[in-house]
């Protein structure tokens, strides 16, 4: 598992005529710290994460995988691209069959793991504890949880195949902002065990904050800031990341 890496090369993309990604240049290594990618709404962010996932066409540079172009990848090296880098949006879970348990739901996205070659020791009951779930919450039927329960469950079934690298955009949204806290500091720990990477993209600068060592600072289409967020808030220069510092005074404070 060590060594994949996922890049972006002088990547370009948008919408025609009017591009939103301008220049972006990112690598991500299996067994990184998480790195936090922030940035004020409409600035691009999702356009970014389906750029790396190949689901949009750059209008120049390209995403690759291990040296590989991702748009251009046989079928076989496609879905090995698909297993080691996984991609969780907001709504990334759709459930097909209502008598499907949260249990059985996690135990099939292990034995998916098992046959990719991707065994871990973990159990179901840790990865619910993982997304702030108690055990007996296995017993539900997947048709009855509401949208941020189905967030966190998709999160843990994502974690339970052992991706390489996991794309997160917008991953919380519905989840209260107490319980985001609680799950930061325990995805961190059950990431760093399963030596998966991740790219945070969010707008909750607690989340990013408390996930991230670093983040990159998204504005007019390229990365104008990164490092840790108490800094990148502090010593803003870019206008952007000024607005984003004057409009969150108290944030600014914690992090320093």
């Amino acid at each position: 598992m060590a060594g994949s890496v996922l890049q972006a090369h002088d990547l370009w993309g948008g919408y025609p005529g009017t591009p939103v990604i301008n220049g972006i240049d990112l690598t991500i290594t299996a067994g990184d710290a998480p790195l936090g990618i922030i940035g004020p709404s409409g600035v691009g962010k999702t356009t970014l994460a389906r750029l790396l996932r190949g689901t949009e066409r750059p209008t120049r540079g390209q995403v690759t995988f291990n040296g590989r172009a991702i748009r251009r990848m046989p079928r076989r090296e496609a879905k090995e691209f698909r297993a080691a880098v996984r991609f969780q949006s907001q709504d990334s879970m759709t459930v097909t069959d209502p008598r499907l348990t949260v249990a059985a739901n996690l135990k099939e996205a292990l034995k998916i793991a098992r046959k990719a070659g991707r065994t871990h020791a973990t159990t179901t009951a840790e990865l619910l504890d993982a997304v702030a779930l108690p055990e007996q919450f296995g017993k539900r039927a997947m048709i009855t949880l509401s949208g941020g329960e189905r967030q966190r469950v998709a999160l843990a079934t994502a974690l339970a195949t052992r991706p390489e690298i996991l794309v997160l955009d917008e991953p919380f949204t519905a989840v209260d902002p107490q319980t985001r806290g609680e799950m930061a500091r325990r995805l961190g720990a059950i990431m760093e065990r399963l030596g998966t990477a991740a790219v945070v993209i969010s707008h909750d600068l607690e989340l990013v904050e408390r996930m991230c060592p670093s983040v990159h600072f998204l504005a007019e289409g390229q990365f104008v800031a990164s490092g840790p967020v108490s800094e990148v808030l502090a010593n803003a220069e870019h206008p952007a990341v000024r607005d984003l510092a004057e409009a969150a005074p108290l944030a600014v404070q914690r992090f320093r």
